[in-house]
């Protein structure tokens, strides 16, 4: 009898881990970090590193004289220690041209701190408050810079709905003290943004994401004017993963202007890549 019982719990648990399947990858898991106009809230894991080139072309009038603009970034974002806190720098350049007119330089740099203030990774729910320091590198007489050592605050909430919607929301604000020639004015400019991500599969997604911005300007008599400019984009984004745990994304995005102040159409492109500096990682 003690045979047959043995017998029996060993075939038991011999179709049990037959039957056993791996555990299914979500394609929520697949690309967290790379959004395009909006914010994501997850920092960078311990140990790896990531890339970032985006680039933003605009038209300002479809119909009539065009007044283009072309809007390049570089960033890099580095854990410290641990995942909880994040360096980053970011990097623009800028190209405008009207007519016969045109120019072009390096805008005003951020450094980039940001705390993981929380994160469930089943759900991958997330909030990381940022705070960036803007260095004053861009010429401010040709409108690539402020002049003046800045200061932004950006709160960026992620979450996730089943195992194929992500959907990301950011709110902020952007202090620069004493700007100005003449009279100096302290400016202080809004954002807002959010997006909806569909999950295809854990390499291609399809992205819907807007973004709007209350800004600050001192006009030619010296005084204070507010604009607000609105974008919407629908985009996807695609993965490459590779066998030593690095990650390419490469993603295209369309922005339409929904106010005056917004370039009218555009295009973005958007290219990350992701490695570890320390150890593998694991996907």
């Amino acid at each position: 009898m003690n045979r047959f019982i043995f017998l029996f719990c060993f075939s038991i648990a011999g179709l049990h881990l037959i039957g056993a399947e791996p555990e299914r990858k979500r394609p929520i898991d697949g690309i967290m970090d790379n959004s395009f106009l909006v914010e994501e809230a997850y920092n960078q894991e311990a140990g790896v590193v990531q890339h970032i080139f985006s680039g933003f072309y605009g038209i300002n009038k479809v119909f009539g004289p065009d007044e283009h603009t072309l809007d390049l970034s570089f960033t890099q974002e580095w854990p410290i220690f641990s995942q909880a806190h994040q360096f980053s720098y970011t990097v623009p350049y800028a190209f405008s041209w009207e007519g016969s007119r045109s120019a072009n330089g390096v805008g005003d740099v951020l450094l980039n701190y940001r705390y993981q203030a929380y994160l469930d990774e089943k759900s991958l729910t997330a909030f990381a408050p940022r705070f960036s320091l803007i260095v004053p590198t861009g010429a401010e007489e040709q409108g690539f810079g402020n002049g003046v050592v800045g200061y932004q605050l950006n709160l960026p909430f992620s979450t996730t709905f089943g195992d194929r919607w992500f959907v990301h929301a950011n709110s902020g604000l952007t202090f620069l003290p004493e700007v100005g020639a003449g009279p100096e004015h302290d400016l202080l400019d809004y954002n807002v943004g959010a997006s909806a991500i569909y999950c295809l599969n854990e390499r291609f997604h399809l992205m819907l994401e807007w973004v709007g911005n209350s800004n600050q300007s001192i006009t030619d008599t010296g005084k204070l004017d507010r604009e607000f400019s609105s974008v919407i984009s629908p985009g996807a984004r695609y993965a490459f993963n590779f066998r030593n745990g690095s990650q390419l994304v490469l993603g295209l995005g369309i922005p339409v202007g929904l106010t005056e102040t917004a370039p009218d159409v555009g295009a973005f492109i958007y290219l990350s890549f992701e490695h570890s500096f320390m150890k593998p990682k694991e996907r």
